[in-house]
């Protein structure tokens, strides 16, 4: 994850995420094309805030492991080239393991609904219940 900064990524709002994150927009959504995909890098550790979408997000990791959590329900841990479907409405936070920083793909669809309903941040303890 060196370098981000160099290779086009932002840095990620802090009010959303606790630790550092990185975004990357690959697809940007527009009147034609209802659909926003992105890179986000998340440092070791990191994870964002509990969310819900309007409409389904798809992740896909690509480095590290994906640690995501539905409201109610236990930590699941996605590996590399795994997916994720949330529905929409789902309250649910990712983000990195505490070993290693972890790079997914975020696809946002149907972003004319919105794109996220940002809610409080997740808890060290709730973060660390692995």
């Amino acid at each position: 994850m060196e370098n981000l900064e160099d290779n086009g990524f932002t840095p990620a709002p802090s009010a959303y995420f606790t630790g550092n994150a990185f975004l990357k927009i690959l697809v940007a959504a527009d009147e034609t094309t209802n659909c926003n995909i992105s890179e986000v890098a998340f440092e070791k550790g990191c994870r964002n805030n509990w969310h819900t979408h309007p409409s389904n997000q798809i992740l896909i990791v690509k480095e590290g492991v994906c640690l995501y959590q539905e409201e109610g329900k236990p930590i699941q841990h996605f590996k590399v080239g795994e997916a994720i479907n949330i529905l929409p409405g789902i309250k649910h936070w990712h983000g990195a393991s505490p070993e290693e920083p972890m790079i997914h793909f975020a696809i946002n669809t149907n972003t004319e609904k919105g794109m996220v309903n940002w809610q409080e941040p997740v808890t060290d303890e709730q973060y660390h219940q692995q």
